[in-house]
């Protein structure tokens, strides 16, 4: 089985480089032509250590054409990080940049890995007189990806996608959401994992649409963003909520109002910051588009345009089912008195043919979350009566406070709608009476004590006492993962190292200040 592919024009906005579709055909025949010629075949894995550039999609076409599979590489691993992933994927072919680190190239080229340049396959340009369209035909059933997301330093954890679970994901979103919305789409989000590659980039790309492709989380580009939006029209764009609060604050809004859909994933929108994309952005189309690596990212969203923003709305299931259960136990599967009722929280599990195939020559793991088709995702949340999904937060990020489960993110919505709050992270760190009791990190434009008791006397009039933090922390900014969430761990240590600010005394000042 087969399936054509029929790719857009890629565009970079920051160096003005354009490929149109005959150009990229040329581009995957010149590096069809040369790993062929170093003896690359079906079965083979490639690492692709470049990303957000024109040369990484049709490096990637030319690899599955070939019958191989392609493992995008964050190039800002450290060798130890990526000789750790090399020892456990044993790629055939590493293809490297300008930027890949020379300590890197050196280590994969010793160790019996085909090193090239992205640019070595220009020489090849001139001699190829192929088409896309003659290429051999994608095998369904054949790996396109492996998408490690946690290990690098450890036990590698590797997602495995064949082109049927791709094609699944894809054939969903058609039938969800259509392609017109995505006429001319933005990716700023890094390609070297699911949400920025599978469903940002190759979804409308390989739908025939346009792709702009700027570096991730560049902060003069996130300044721009409006300006960027307007030269190009873009009608569609998708990221992740700690990129909005920056560019809520610092970039004019588009004035030219082409933005027809506006996607937030990595982690659930609060309804105040999804009311201000809205009014930024000048389309009501914004939703929180859940994915998750091993479903092939967007699982479940809102296609409808015109809906009420509500705190961790996600919305209907896109080519997927959705059960909430009381456990994340795999029996409680088959157990109807385990199944939450609308409004009740409990544990996600998924369905869908979009699945991953395994996690790479890791049965223990895929074991532990995979049972007849049912994903265990790790995330709380509910069902209302209109069957759609809400977002509660992460399972190992619940915090138990004498038996007491309280979710971070119900606290880093309400500090977030503080007007001198720029990032929030709250955590649980352990207490002798409670078990756990809960702490936050924030980061203040102005860090004076007037700022911290208005502050808290904001989050003591909005949620319940037990909820409200017991420790508190000023940072300079959140540490985040490279795909754009919240870092809690990295939270928690540096929190753990540091003094908690002394609000007994600071609200004592105030009360001392009114007398």
């Amino acid at each position: 089985m087969h399936f054509n592919l029929t790719v857009g024009n890629l565009i970079e906005p920051t160096s003005g480089r354009h490929w149109d579709p005959p150009e990229i055909s040329r581009q995957i025949d010149a590096r069809i032509q040369h790993y062929q010629k170093l003896g690359f075949s079906a079965g083979d894995r490639a690492f692709l250590h470049l990303g957000n550039c024109l040369e990484f999609f049709a490096d990637l076409l030319a690899i599955w054409r070939l019958g191989g599979c392609v493992i995008p590489i964050d190039n800002r691993l450290t060798l130890f990080e990526v000789k750790n992933l090399a020892q456990a994927a044993t790629p055939r072919l590493s293809i490297i940049d300008d930027h890949t680190n020379s300590s890197i190239t050196d280590y994969m080229s010793t160790s019996g890995v085909i090193i090239r340049h992205t640019l070595d396959c220009h020489t090849a340009l001139n001699k190829s007189r192929n088409h896309l369209s003659t290429l051999n035909a994608i095998r369904l059933d054949d790996e396109a990806f492996i998408l490690f997301t946690s290990g690098s330093t450890g036990d590698p954890k590797g997602v495995v996608h064949t082109h049927r679970s791709l094609r699944a994901r894809w054939m969903s979103l058609h039938q969800s959401l259509g392609t017109l919305d995505f006429q001319r789409s933005l990716c700023m989000l890094p390609t070297h994992f699911g949400h920025g590659l599978i469903c940002n980039c190759l979804f409308p790309w390989l739908s025939g649409n346009d792709l702009y492709i700027l570096p991730p989380f560049r902060p003069d580009l996130i300044m721009n963003i409006g300006s960027i939006l307007d030269e190009h029209q873009i009608t569609f764009m998708s990221s992740v909520p700690s990129m909005w609060r920056v560019a809520l604050k610092v970039a004019k809004p588009p004035s030219q109002r082409t933005i027809q859909r506006i996607h937030c994933g990595s982690a659930p929108l609060s309804g105040y910051l999804w009311e201000e994309i809205q009014a930024w952005s000048g389309t009501t189309a914004v939703c929180n588009s859940y994915g998750i690596t091993e479903t092939g990212s967007w699982v479940a969203g809102l296609a409808e345009k015109h809906v009420t923003p509500e705190d961790g709305l996600v919305g209907e299931g896109w080519g997927s089912v959705i059960k909430v259960l009381k456990t994340n136990d795999t029996r409680a599967l088959e157990e109807k008195d385990l199944i939450c009722q609308p409004g009740e929280t409990g544990y996600v599990w998924l369905n869908t043919p979009a699945l991953m195939k395994t996690y790479f020559q890791r049965d223990d793991l895929t074991n532990q979350v995979v049972h007849n088709g049912w994903f265990m995702t790790g995330d709380i949340g509910l069902l209302d009566d209109r069957h759609r999904l809400y977002l509660k937060g992460r399972e190992r990020d619940e915090i138990n406070k004498g038996g007491i489960k309280i979710y971070p993110a119900d606290i880093d919505i309400v500090i977030e709608q503080f007007t001198q709050t720029v990032d929030v992270a709250s955590f649980a760190y352990e207490e002798a009476l409670y078990g756990q009791d809960v702490g936050v990190g924030v980061v203040l434009k102005d860090q004076n004590q007037s700022t911290i008791r208005d502050l808290y006397g904001w989050v003591k009039s909005r949620l319940a006492e037990h909820k409200i933090p017991t420790r508190w922390y000023l940072m300079e900014s959140i540490p985040r993962t490279s795909r754009g969430k919240i870092n809690r761990a990295a939270v928690m240590e540096y929190c753990s190292q540091h003094t908690p600010l002394n609000l007994r005394e600071i609200l004592h000042d105030s009360t001392q200040e009114s007398k």
